[in-house]
């Protein structure tokens, strides 16, 4: 049996199994996520991070902070919240529907794609098969080939946990994502590229399947004279540097008040150091890039650079992908850092005076996954937040909102569409069923052909007082 027909023949059972799947209790549920949590926190917390010390020379305290965690989070979140979710929600009914009762409920969509990236693999894998579980759905998922290693693991923790009539993991290249994309499945959970995001929705289009695209762009920082400059400059570097910049909501270029640049790019040296030393490529806690294509295209956005505007790091390893914490002030506007988003640790600064400079420039580009804001001045920020759009907003510091369950994560437009984590993403996999209920009387039932006068006279009052 080839990949594709293996494909098919799960998707048949998976579209079988979804009818049961739809009558299972929140018991049931809550069953299988801790069974999730504990085979994660137990067996495979050590080969997850062996796998990504492989892909990605993550070191094992970010991968539990930033893949274990936020996995094991989520559930304690679901497993707190779910029978209230799952519950009828009772609405008022108007007068004109005397004898009638309304409510909702949430059904889950059925079978569901999960399409998960390179970068974060665990838990951008994960985390929305929690909210698919919680909400009663199959789900087929494919993870990046790039992340190769991680992805073997995630089909043998996948594997242990479930039958293939309910979760399913399939490795495989372009070619298996494009017959994926051939399937009619009720939803799609793309994490990754606008560009791939694009493909995604086209071909959803063709069987009206929803989706859910969490993509990236390019998400700036402001930082303005009233900021704590040294505390700014840490958490900025801080964040980008977590996964060697490889995050679809780290920094992508900072704008500074022009009083304080000069020293914001001297302290982004000292932040960078503090954080793996002056020799970095020495560091275990320090990353390196994917594969050659990301590394190869980063060293392309570094030579684009003129003359001065390279202004900390940009020193390269090919044999180790190694990619030095590199800070640059871009000049030109054709220069390609301000058009491609960096996904890696190259930071772009661009100096400002008018806060409305900042406002023009963000809004004339696509809207950004996110944006982050230190300052102390109110007016200030409520002006940014006010005057642009974003996914998310930090203020005072970055990457912060993606931990929250309670708050929903996602993107914009370009950067992406729907929202994720705790019932959002519960949401997401599930259809917001109305359901109204007659008892005996119901006033329509007065008003019917043949249309008399006193049918009239009845209609004209409804509209005038109900």
């Amino acid at each position: 049996m080839t990949a594709f027909e293996k494909l098919d023949t799960v998707f048949k059972l998976q579209q079988s199994h979804a009818k049961q799947l739809k009558r299972s209790s929140y018991k049931d549920r809550i069953e299988k996520l801790n069974r999730l949590k504990i085979l994660l926190e137990s067996k495979y917390r050590d080969l997850f991070c062996e796998s990504l010390k492989k892909d990605l020379s993550k070191p094992s305290v970010e991968t539990d902070l930033t893949e274990i965690y936020p996995v094991i989070k989520e559930i304690k979140y679901v497993k707190r919240h779910l029978k209230s979710w799952l519950r009828k929600n009772y609405v008022s009914t108007p007068i004109a529907l005397f004898g009638s009762q309304s409510y909702t409920i949430y059904e889950p969509k059925g079978v569901c794609l999960i399409m998960s990236p390179w970068n974060f693999p665990v838990n951008l894998t994960l985390s929305p098969l929690i909210s698919a579980i919680a909400a009663g759905n199959t789900v087929i998922i494919k993870p990046s080939e790039m992340s190769s290693y991680t992805s073997a693991v995630l089909k043998l923790f996948i594997e242990e946990l479930f039958d293939e009539n309910e979760v399913f993991l399939i490795e495989g290249d372009v070619e298996v994502a494009q017959h994926l994309l051939k399937l009619p499945f009720n939803h799609i959970f793309f994490t990754g590229s606008p560009a791939v995001g694009r493909l995604v929705m086209k071909a959803a289009s063709d069987h009206l399947a929803s989706v859910t695209l969490e993509l990236g762009g390019k998400s700036p920082v402001i930082i303005d004279n009233t900021a704590n400059l040294k505390l700014a400059a840490s958490r900025v570097v801080h964040s980008k540097l977590i996964n060697t910049g490889q995050t679809c909501i780290a920094p992508d270029y900072v704008f500074i008040h022009k009083s304080i640049f000069s020293a914001f790019a001297k302290q982004f040296e000292i932040e960078a150091q503090k954080l793996y030393s002056k020799q970095s490529e020495a560091s275990s806690d320090y990353g390196r890039i994917i594969n050659q294509k990301h590394f190869s295209r980063l060293k392309e956005l570094i030579s684009d650079l003129e003359t001065g505007e390279l202004k900390f790091g940009g020193l390269a390893n090919d044999s180790e992908l190694y990619f030095e914490p590199t800070l640059v002030a871009p000049k030109s506007s054709s220069s390609k850092i301000k058009k491609e988003e960096i996904f890696g640790p190259i930071l772009a600064v661009y100096s400002f005076e008018d806060l409305n400079e900042v406002v023009d420039y963000v809004n004339k580009n696509e809207r950004p996954l996110a944006l982050y804001i230190f300052s102390k001045s109110k007016k200030n920020i409520n002006k940014l937040i006010s005057e642009t759009t974003s996914g998310g907003t930090c203020i005072n510091h970055c990457l912060l909102h993606y931990m929250n369950s309670e708050l929903p994560f996602g993107g914009v437009n370009n950067s992406g569409i729907g929202k994720s984590h705790g019932k959002y993403g519960f949401e997401e996999f599930s259809n917001k069923r109305a359901v109204l209920r007659q008892f005996t009387f119901s006033a329509v039932d007065l008003i019917k052909p043949p249309y008399t006068n006193f049918m009239a006279k009845l209609a004209r009052l409804t509209v005038k007082w109900f």
